[in-house]
């Protein structure tokens, strides 16, 4: 049986997919985005974890799922990473009929299709449409991974939300909210739903013990109302 690196489980999840869920952290990323609040699961540790290990401790929470389509979520890092052990897992919770979404980048290992065979929803996270954009934020130039993901998640029925992190001077700009907008829907199918997430600081003392630079230290946190202004521009042009 497959074991993975897990950082953290959370319990009562309120904001990683609809209900109430457990969320599953897992390490290893092979981006660096200049904003990531996890650096400390960048590398990949112990793998301390089985599949049914997760299992049995995400089965606990059970009862609380029944209200709003709860269930479990699988973040990071990157879940895509780890994932031979991510799909053994899956598939043990879908036979208890939990539900399953994973918070990815869409940057990982694999063809994917087993996978989305076995979750209902992917929390995708965009980081720039652009290559110059997303080499910038993430210091890789991986979008065409990206898009390799997206393909094989075009081909499934899993739902897909957004998740759009908003950096005061990358993405605060009208322009860039009708390219997202043109951007989403040639290239993703299933959206129903985009999340704006407002670039804040909250991070920042963990590259100081973790003895990391922080690129984005003076960088002012974003405006939350100039963050709902831009939502509405964005989301005129996507519904309409």
């Amino acid at each position: 049986m497959n074991k993975g690196s897990v950082d953290s489980i959370e319990t009562f999840g309120l904001v990683d997919g609809p209900g109430i869920r457990t969320v599953v952290f897992l390490n290893g990323c092979s981006l660096r985005c200049k904003y990531c609040h996890n650096p400390e699961m960048w590398q990949m540790k112990e793998k301390n974890y089985t599949p049914l290990e997760i299992a049995k401790r995400v089965l606990r929470n059970k009862p609380y799922f029944k209200r709003n389509n709860g269930g479990v979520t699988f973040s990071g890092g990157e879940p895509l990473l780890q994932y031979d052990f991510l799909v053994e897992t899956c598939k043990l919770l879908k036979e208890q009929k939990v539900h399953i979404a994973i918070d990815t980048a869409g940057i990982g290992l694999g063809d994917y299709k087993e996978l989305l065979d076995n979750i209902d929803m992917v929390l995708l996270d965009i980081k720039h449409i652009t290559y110059e954009g997303y080499e910038d934020i993430t210091c890789h130039n991986y979008l065409d991974k990206f898009f390799q993901f997206v393909e094989q998640l075009n081909k499934s029925d899993v739902e897909v939300w957004i998740r759009q992190v908003i950096v005061p001077g990358v993405h605060d700009n009208e322009e860039y909210m009708h390219d997202l907008s043109s951007f989403l829907k040639k290239h993703i199918k299933n959206v129903t739903r985009v999340d704006f997430l407002p670039y804040h600081k909250l991070g920042g003392e963990k590259y100081e013990a973790l003895k990391i630079n922080n690129p984005y230290i003076d960088k002012p946190a974003m405006d939350k109302d100039r963050c709902d202004e831009l939502y509405k521009i964005f989301s005129e042009d996507f519904n309409s």
